[in-house]
C-alpha cells in the first residue's frame, strides 16, 4: 500500500477557491432564504434569524461562536476556536459550511420542535418517480449472481449520489451515467475483498437522503442476502446540507414502502424491518457527521468503531472532503495513500461537487481541465475508489 501524504492546506472561503467563495458567498445564503421561503408559518423571530444569517454571509461577518445553551456546545466551542476571528468569507470552506448548518439549525430552534427545515423539499423528493424508477430498477436485478448483483447495486449507489436536493443542476444529470463520467472505478477489488473472505460487518456512511438513500438501503438488502452478517448505516444526528440523511428519513420511506401497493416495496420493507430487529441492520446517528471534524482527527473511539470491519463505504462528496482534509491534491495522489489513517477497508463511492480529488490516472485531470471545465463540481463525474 502507498505510504500515507501529508496533506495540502484545506480550501479556504477567499478568492483562492472561486467554487468554495461563492458557494459561501451567495449559495448558501439562498439556501438559508429557502427555507424561510419553504417554511412560511415558522414565526416572525425564526424568519428574522434566518435573514440575519444570510445577510451576516453575504457582508462577509466575522462566524459567531455557539451559544452556550446549545446541547453540543462544549464540542462546538472547541471547533469555533480554532477558527476564532475568520470571517465567511476567509475561512476554511469545510469548517464554515458545516458550522453554517449548525447555526441554521440553531435559527430554526430544531432542538426544541424537531421540526426538520428541510422537510418541503425530502417530501418533494419521496413523490418524484426517479426515486421509484430507480428503486424498482434496484429491485428487480436477477437473483442467482450475487457478484453480479452486487455490481449493480454499488453503481446504482453510486450515481444515485448525484440526486442532492441543494444542488439542482448536479441532480439534473439523473442517475443514468455514460461510461467517460466514472473517473475512477475500484469498486471489483472492493467485492472480491468482500466475497473471498466469511461474511462480516459492512459499514454504509450515508448521505442524501431521497433517491440516494432508496439505493443505499437496496444495497444494505442485498449485502444482507449473504455478504454481510451485519450492515451499520451512519446518518446526521440532525437535519443539514438539505438532503442530508437523518433517522426520520428512514423511518419515513420504511414507513412509505411497507404502505406501497407494489410487492417488491412491500418485500424490501420486510426484510429491512426485520434485520433491524433482529440486528443486522443498524442505524447509526451521531453528531460526529455533524460536526467539522476530517475522518483523520475524529476521536480514536469513532475511528474504533470501523477497526475489523469487512468494508466500509462512503457516499457522497461531503464524506469524500472529510477524507482527504478538503484539499486539493495533485489528482493523480494515490487515494489509499491519502486514506492510509483509515483502520479498515474502504470505498468511496461519489459525484464529483467539489474540487477535492486524488487517484485519478496521470494527465486525466490536466484532459478534463482542457476538454470539461467544471468537471470537479458539476456532479457528472463519479469515482469509485477502493482502499484495501
Amino acid at each position: 500500500m502507498p505510504e500515507p501524504r501529508q496533506p495540502p492546506a484545506p480550501i479556504r472561503t477567499d478568492a483562492s477557491n472561486p467554487f468554495a467563495h461563492h458557494t459561501m458567498a451567495v449559495r448558501v445564503p439562498s439556501i438559508v432564504r429557502a427555507v424561510a421561503a419553504k417554511n412560511p408559518d415558522y414565526p416572525p423571530s425564526v424568519q428574522a434569524a434566518l435573514e440575519v444569517l444570510a445577510e451576516a454571509m453575504e457582508a462577509n461577518a466575522l462566524i459567531p461562536p455557539p451559544a452556550p445553551d446549545w446541547p453540543d456546545y462544549a464540542t462546538w466551542r472547541s471547533q469555533w476556536e480554532a477558527h476564532a476571528g475568520e470571517t465567511w468569507g476567509g475561512a476554511e470552506w469545510f469548517f464554515a459550511e458545516v458550522y453554517l448548518y449548525r447555526l441554521l439549525i440553531a435559527a430554526v430552534r430544531w432542538y426544541e420542535t424537531g421540526r426538520d427545515p428541510f422537510a418541503p423539499d425530502k417530501a418533494a423528493e419521496l413523490a418524484n418517480s426517479t426515486l421509484w424508477n430507480g428503486l424498482a430498477a434496484a429491485l428487480s436485478l436477477p437473483d442467482g449472481d450475487d457478484r453480479a448483483r452486487l455490481d449493480s447495486l454499488l453503481t446504482m449507489a453510486l450515481w444515485g449520489n448525484r440526486i442532492d436536493l441543494s444542488l439542482a443542476s448536479v441532480a439534473a444529470h439523473g442517475t443514468h451515467a455514460h461510461d467517460d463520467d466514472l473517473l475512477a472505478d475500484d469498486h471489483m477489488a472492493a467485492l472480491d475483498a468482500l466475497l473471498n473472505n466469511p461474511p462480516g460487518a459492512v459499514h454504509i456512511v450515508c448521505d442524501n437522503a431521497g433517491t440516494e438513500l432508496a439505493l443505499d438501503l437496496a444495497l444494505a438488502d442485498g449485502l444482507l442476502d449473504g455478504a454481510a452478517e451485519t450492515v451499520t448505516m451512519h446518518l446526521k444526528a440532525h437535519p443539514t446540507f438539505v438532503s442530508d440523511a437523518i433517522l426520520l428519513d428512514v423511518e419515513a420511506f420504511l414507513a412509505r414502502l411497507a404502505d406501497d401497493w407494489y410487492p417488491a416495496n412491500h418485500g424490501l420493507a420486510d426484510r429491512l424491518n426485520a434485520a433491524r430487529l433482529d440486528g443486522r441492520l443498524r442505524l447509526a446517528p451521531h453528531s460526529i457527521w455533524n460536526s467539522a471534524y476530517f475522518l483523520r482527527d475524529f476521536p480514536y473511539e469513532a475511528l474504533a468503531w470501523f477497526a475489523g470491519a469487512a468494508l466500509v463505504i462512503t457516499k457522497g462528496d461531503l464524506n469524500y472532503r472529510r477524507l482527504v482534509g478538503d484539499a486539493v491534491w495533485p489528482a493523480d495522489t494515490p487515494f489509499a495513500a491519502v486514506t492510509g489513517f483509515f483502520p479498515a477497508p474502504l470505498l468511496a463511492l461519489r459525484t464529483l461537487k467539489s474540487d477535492p480529488i486524488t487517484g485519478l490516472a496521470p494527465g486525466l485531470a490536466e484532459r478534463l481541465d482542457a476538454e470539461s471545465p467544471g468537471w470537479r463540481t458539476n456532479g457528472r463525474c463519479g469515482v469509485m475508489q477502493f482502499k484495501p
